[in-house]
């Protein structure tokens, strides 16, 4: 098991030795419903996209959750967990984990345009791979390298992002105001090693368990037409 600086993936192993067996299972339905996956609209409008290859880049929380859905999504070709918003230098989990870099655990999404568009990617973002309305923290996890944001590549992207969170805001389908950010892009930095394909690798791992793979069943019923059984896995960077 590797090392972790979060607070909240520590309390979740915390909670498995100290609660008894009745009250974890209530306190982790209470913070599973947290992140319950809300059924929302396609956006108004969707990018064109041409081409065979194109990125996306998304900010959910805990980047092991999000890389395990859009592993999942048809038309994805890579999805690598790391870091964005800060500098090179801040760019490990250590420092990140200090919610003082500037940086968010991030995903970077490589996919076919032809297959899946950014459209369909921004509907799986903001209905299963996280909840938008939690402002700096998902589910245990909480500061601002876990904060909802979005890293458009183009203007293009930001645009049709900015115009879907006012559609899914006037849906009233979310319990509160959609809180995720648009910031600018810089760049994406990797994670390290033990951080990618951390789902499929550890899916009995309790935070996993009970954070995590709820989100891949919800893909699978949410979205059978975009869901695969096999993930595309990153392997060895």
């Amino acid at each position: 098991m590797p090392s972790s600086s979060s607070t909240g993936r520590r309390a979740v192993l915390a909670a498995l030795l100290v609660l008894p067996a009745l009250t974890f299972i209530q306190w982790s339905q209470t913070t599973a419903a947290q992140e319950a996956p809300v059924e929302i609209p396609p956006p108004a409008t969707d990018l064109a996209d041409t081409g065979t290859t194109a990125k996306a880049v998304f900010a959910g929380g805990c980047f092991w959750g999000v890389q395990g859905v859009f592993q999942h999504v048809t038309g994805v070709t890579r999805a690598v967990s790391g870091y964005s918003g800060g500098a090179a230098e801040t760019a490990t989990y250590e420092q990140t984990g200090s919610g003082s870099t500037g940086h968010a655990e991030t995903v970077e999404v490589t996919y076919d345009p032809s297959v899946v568009s950014y459209g369909k990617l921004l509907q799986i973002y903001f209905s299963v791979a996280h909840n938008p309305t939690q402002l700096n923290y998902q589910g245990p996890d909480h500061g601002t390298q876990y904060r909802s944001t979005i890293f458009p590549l183009s203007d293009e992207q930001a645009d049709i992002a900015r115009a879907y969170i006012a559609q899914l805001d006037e849906t009233g389908l979310f319990e509160g105001p959609i809180v995720t950010t648009i910031e600018p892009f810089k760049a994406f930095y990797p994670a390290e090693q033990y951080h990618q394909d951390f789902l499929t690798l550890n899916p009995t791992w309790p935070y996993i368990a009970f954070h995590d793979l709820p989100k891949i069943a919800a893909l699978k019923a949410l979205f059978p037409d975009a869901y695969r059984d096999d993930p595309v896995l990153v392997g060895t960077l």
